[in-house]
Protein backbone atom coordinates (compact mmCIF):
# COMPACT_ATOMS: atom_id res chain seq x y z
CA UNK A 1 0.00 0.00 0.00
CA UNK A 2 1.58 3.28 -0.92
CA UNK A 3 2.39 5.48 1.64
CA UNK A 4 0.53 9.36 2.09
CA UNK A 5 1.06 11.03 -1.11
CA UNK A 6 3.16 13.84 -1.33
CA UNK A 7 1.17 17.40 -0.83
CA UNK A 8 -1.74 15.95 0.68
CA UNK A 9 -3.29 17.90 3.49
CA UNK A 10 -4.21 16.01 6.70
CA UNK A 11 -7.38 14.18 6.35
CA UNK A 12 -10.03 15.89 9.00
CA UNK A 13 -10.65 14.20 12.07
CA UNK A 14 -13.65 11.61 11.69
CA UNK A 15 -13.65 11.43 7.59
CA UNK A 16 -11.43 8.31 6.98
CA UNK A 17 -9.68 8.39 4.13
CA UNK A 18 -10.61 6.21 0.94
CA UNK A 19 -8.07 3.51 0.49
CA UNK A 20 -9.18 2.73 -2.61
CA UNK A 21 -8.54 6.17 -4.28
CA UNK A 22 -5.01 6.26 -2.85
CA UNK A 23 -4.52 3.15 -5.16
CA UNK A 24 -6.63 3.70 -7.69
CA UNK A 25 -5.07 7.10 -9.03
CA UNK A 26 -1.18 6.15 -9.24
CA UNK A 27 -2.15 3.71 -11.09
CA UNK A 28 -4.23 6.01 -12.97
CA UNK A 29 -1.53 8.20 -13.57
CA UNK A 30 0.89 5.70 -14.67
CA UNK A 31 -1.58 4.01 -17.51
CA UNK A 32 -2.60 7.96 -18.84
CA UNK A 33 1.41 8.40 -19.13
CA UNK A 34 2.14 6.01 -20.82
CA UNK A 35 -0.73 6.46 -22.97
CA UNK A 36 -0.49 9.94 -23.78
CA UNK A 37 2.46 11.52 -22.29
CA UNK A 38 3.24 13.91 -19.60
CA UNK A 39 1.38 17.24 -21.60
CA UNK A 40 -1.62 15.58 -21.64
CA UNK A 41 -2.19 14.40 -18.54
CA UNK A 42 -5.19 16.10 -16.81
CA UNK A 43 -6.71 15.84 -12.88
CA UNK A 44 -9.58 15.29 -15.10
CA UNK A 45 -8.40 12.37 -17.16
CA UNK A 46 -6.96 11.01 -13.52
CA UNK A 47 -9.82 11.21 -12.16
CA UNK A 48 -12.26 9.95 -14.54
CA UNK A 49 -9.86 6.51 -15.08
CA UNK A 50 -9.92 6.06 -11.55
CA UNK A 51 -13.30 6.02 -11.22
CA UNK A 52 -13.48 9.52 -8.62
CA UNK A 53 -13.39 12.80 -9.19
CA UNK A 54 -11.31 15.82 -8.99
CA UNK A 55 -12.34 17.26 -5.82
CA UNK A 56 -10.87 13.98 -3.94
CA UNK A 57 -8.07 14.41 -5.99
CA UNK A 58 -7.39 18.08 -4.77
CA UNK A 59 -8.05 16.98 -1.47
CA UNK A 60 -4.89 14.60 -1.59
CA UNK A 61 -2.41 15.80 -4.30
CA UNK A 62 -2.08 20.06 -5.08
CA UNK A 63 -1.24 19.63 -8.51
CA UNK A 64 -1.16 17.29 -11.91
CA UNK A 65 2.80 17.15 -10.93
CA UNK A 66 2.31 15.52 -7.51
CA UNK A 67 0.36 13.47 -8.74
CA UNK A 68 3.40 12.41 -11.51
CA UNK A 69 6.03 12.32 -8.31
CA UNK A 70 3.69 9.73 -6.44
CA UNK A 71 3.22 8.21 -10.14
CA UNK A 72 7.36 7.98 -9.85
CA UNK A 73 7.60 6.84 -6.28
CA UNK A 74 5.16 3.94 -7.28
CA UNK A 75 7.10 2.61 -10.34
CA UNK A 76 10.68 3.10 -9.42
CA UNK A 77 10.32 2.05 -5.88
CA UNK A 78 11.91 4.02 -2.78
CA UNK A 79 13.94 1.49 -1.41
CA UNK A 80 15.71 -0.28 -4.65
CA UNK A 81 19.20 -1.36 -3.36
CA UNK A 82 18.62 -4.59 -1.26
CA UNK A 83 21.30 -6.30 1.02
CA UNK A 84 22.42 -9.57 -0.36
CA UNK A 85 25.58 -9.66 1.15
CA UNK A 86 27.17 -8.70 -1.91
CA UNK A 87 28.44 -5.11 -2.43
CA UNK A 88 28.45 -4.70 -6.19
CA UNK A 89 25.53 -7.23 -6.36
CA UNK A 90 23.19 -4.99 -4.24
CA UNK A 91 24.65 -1.69 -6.36
CA UNK A 92 24.25 -3.23 -9.97
CA UNK A 93 20.59 -4.35 -8.40
CA UNK A 94 19.67 -0.47 -7.29
CA UNK A 95 20.71 1.18 -11.04
CA UNK A 96 18.93 -1.35 -12.23
CA UNK A 97 15.30 -0.58 -11.38
CA UNK A 98 15.93 2.91 -12.97
CA UNK A 99 17.04 2.39 -16.39
CA UNK A 100 14.30 -0.35 -16.25
CA UNK A 101 11.92 2.33 -15.21
CA UNK A 102 13.02 4.42 -17.47
CA UNK A 103 13.14 2.10 -20.85
CA UNK A 104 9.03 2.74 -20.26
CA UNK A 105 7.04 5.40 -21.56
CA UNK A 106 6.62 6.83 -18.20
CA UNK A 107 10.79 7.51 -17.80
CA UNK A 108 11.37 8.98 -21.02
CA UNK A 109 8.09 11.13 -21.33
CA UNK A 110 7.39 12.02 -17.84
CA UNK A 111 10.99 12.99 -16.30
CA UNK A 112 12.22 15.15 -17.99
CA UNK A 113 9.28 17.35 -18.08
CA UNK A 114 8.75 16.70 -14.15
CA UNK A 115 12.20 18.33 -13.99
CA UNK A 116 11.59 21.23 -16.03
CA UNK A 117 8.68 22.31 -13.90
CA UNK A 118 10.47 21.89 -10.19
CA UNK A 119 12.92 24.47 -11.36
CA UNK A 120 9.67 27.29 -10.83
CA UNK A 121 7.80 25.49 -7.99
CA UNK A 122 9.96 25.35 -4.82
CA UNK A 123 7.02 22.92 -3.37
CA UNK A 124 7.32 20.66 -5.90
CA UNK A 125 10.79 20.58 -5.91
CA UNK A 126 10.96 19.47 -2.19
CA UNK A 127 8.10 16.96 -2.59
CA UNK A 128 10.47 15.42 -5.58
CA UNK A 129 13.14 15.22 -3.30
CA UNK A 130 11.42 14.17 -0.20
CA UNK A 131 9.17 11.29 -1.79
CA UNK A 132 11.35 10.13 -4.33
CA UNK A 133 14.96 11.41 -4.66
CA UNK A 134 15.85 11.40 -0.89
CA UNK A 135 14.48 7.93 0.02
CA UNK A 136 15.88 5.89 -2.83
CA UNK A 137 19.43 7.89 -2.09
CA UNK A 138 19.54 6.81 1.61
CA UNK A 139 19.18 3.17 0.51
CA UNK A 140 22.47 3.50 -2.01
CA UNK A 141 24.18 5.07 0.74
CA UNK A 142 23.20 2.19 2.99
CA UNK A 143 24.84 -0.08 0.76
CA UNK A 144 28.12 1.78 0.31
CA UNK A 145 28.65 2.15 3.87
CA UNK A 146 27.59 -1.75 4.12
CA UNK A 147 30.72 -1.99 1.47
CA UNK A 148 32.82 -0.23 3.51
CA UNK A 149 32.25 -2.42 6.49
CA UNK A 150 32.70 -5.52 4.59
CA UNK A 151 36.25 -4.06 3.26
CA UNK A 152 35.09 -4.04 -0.20
CA UNK A 153 35.32 -0.12 -0.48
CA UNK A 154 37.79 2.31 1.05
CA UNK A 155 37.24 3.71 4.57
CA UNK A 156 38.14 6.90 2.99
CA UNK A 157 35.74 7.07 -0.05
CA UNK A 158 33.10 9.99 -0.42
CA UNK A 159 29.70 8.44 0.13
CA UNK A 160 27.86 11.51 -1.52
CA UNK A 161 30.76 11.47 -4.74
CA UNK A 162 29.68 7.87 -4.53
CA UNK A 163 25.75 8.05 -5.16
CA UNK A 164 26.04 11.16 -8.13
CA UNK A 165 28.26 9.20 -10.36
CA UNK A 166 26.21 5.91 -9.86
CA UNK A 167 22.81 7.40 -10.57
CA UNK A 168 24.11 10.18 -13.15
CA UNK A 169 24.49 7.86 -15.96
CA UNK A 170 21.32 6.54 -15.61
CA UNK A 171 19.39 9.75 -15.33
CA UNK A 172 21.90 11.78 -17.99
CA UNK A 173 20.62 9.20 -21.13
CA UNK A 174 16.61 9.73 -19.91
CA UNK A 175 17.02 13.59 -19.97
CA UNK A 176 19.17 14.14 -22.65
CA UNK A 177 18.37 10.76 -24.95
CA UNK A 178 21.68 10.97 -26.51
CA UNK A 179 22.82 6.87 -25.81
CA UNK A 180 20.22 4.43 -25.25
CA UNK A 181 19.49 2.43 -21.22
CA UNK A 182 20.93 -0.51 -22.23
CA UNK A 183 20.52 -3.65 -20.37
CA UNK A 184 23.96 -4.25 -18.93
CA UNK A 185 24.45 -0.70 -18.49
CA UNK A 186 23.97 -0.75 -14.02
CA UNK A 187 26.52 -3.32 -14.34
CA UNK A 188 29.21 -0.81 -16.37
CA UNK A 189 28.44 1.88 -14.19
CA UNK A 190 29.15 -0.17 -10.70
CA UNK A 191 32.08 -1.86 -12.24
CA UNK A 192 33.85 1.67 -13.27
CA UNK A 193 32.79 3.52 -10.17
CA UNK A 194 33.90 0.68 -7.96
CA UNK A 195 37.45 0.25 -10.10
CA UNK A 196 38.11 3.65 -8.08
CA UNK A 197 37.28 3.08 -4.98
CA UNK A 198 37.53 -0.58 -4.17
CA UNK A 199 40.28 -1.92 -1.52
CA UNK A 200 42.69 -3.94 -2.86
CA UNK A 201 41.01 -7.11 -1.29
CA UNK A 202 38.17 -6.72 -3.42
CA UNK A 203 40.07 -6.09 -6.58
CA UNK A 204 41.87 -9.23 -5.90
CA UNK A 205 38.56 -11.34 -6.17
CA UNK A 206 37.05 -9.86 -8.98
CA UNK A 207 39.99 -9.55 -11.58
CA UNK A 208 38.02 -11.13 -14.23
Amino acid sequence: MLSTPTGAPQSRPGRPRDVRIDEAVPAAVLELLNEGGYARLTMEAVASRAGTSKPALRRRWRSRPHLVVDALATVVGTEPTPDTGCTHCDLIAGINTLTQAFTTDLGRRALPALVADLADDPELESAFLDRFFHPRRATTAEALRRGIARGDIRPDADIDLLLDMLAATTYYRVLFHHLPLTPGLAEQVVGTVLSGVATADWRAAHRS
